[in-house]
């Protein structure tokens, strides 16, 4: 797991570009025009608990829009809103949705998007296995992966097409406590 506090150290280096703490919250796109208010990918990387974190990369990727190689504060803390704990989920309301951001379906769906590495909407064999050699690196054989990505295929898939579909991922996972899991005190 990933340590917040350095993440939250990127929020910390917009707001100190700002002269007076409240412009923060006057922000709005395309008030900057030299995109003072944005951090690359480089800067999460430079993040040494992202750097060292087998899923640093697709931890990374989810902060950026599809494409883009900036991030906006806008879109940082759009990102960061998905690990507030559910009892400030009025806080973290998705404007184009009435269901908040750090809702149990939109956190699962975040975890979901960490395993679907081509973005079809479903977690295949290929990439189940490409995450645990990420996460597990050579610690385990090729056969034994192998053997815990064909058991969990076929634990959670329902509908007999060898992969998992976010509402199977999501069955899978009813009885895990992922609002504890994927939760995260900020400062208030």
């Amino acid at each position: 797991m990933f340590c917040l506090v350095s993440i939250l150290h990127l929020g910390e280096r917009f707001s100190k570009r700002f002269s007076h703490p409240e412009e923060v919250l006057w922000y709005s796109p395309g008030c900057c025009q030299d995109d003072v208010l944005e951090n690359s990918r480089e800067d999460f990387q430079r993040i040494p608990e992202l750097a060292i974190n087998p899923l640093g990369d697709r931890i990374i990727n989810a902060f950026f829009p599809e494409g883009e190689d900036q991030v906006n504060f806008r879109g940082f803390m759009r990102t960061l809103a998905h690990f507030r704990p559910i009892e400030d989920n009025e806080k973290s309301k998705d404007l184009a949705s009435s269901e908040p951001l750090n809702s149990r379906n939109n956190k699962l769906l975040f975890a979901f998007r960490l395993y679907d590495l081509d973005k079809d909407d479903r977690i295949s064999r290929e990439e189940l296995l490409q995450v645990l050699r990420m996460m597990v690196g050579v610690n385990i054989s090729d056969d034994q992966l192998g053997s815990i990505a064909d058991r969990t295929i076929q634990e959670a898939d329902q509908d007999g097409d060898c992969a998992i579909s976010f509402s199977e991922f999501v069955k899978v996972l009813e009885k895990v406590d992922v609002e504890q899991k994927m939760s995260i005190r900020f400062l208030h």
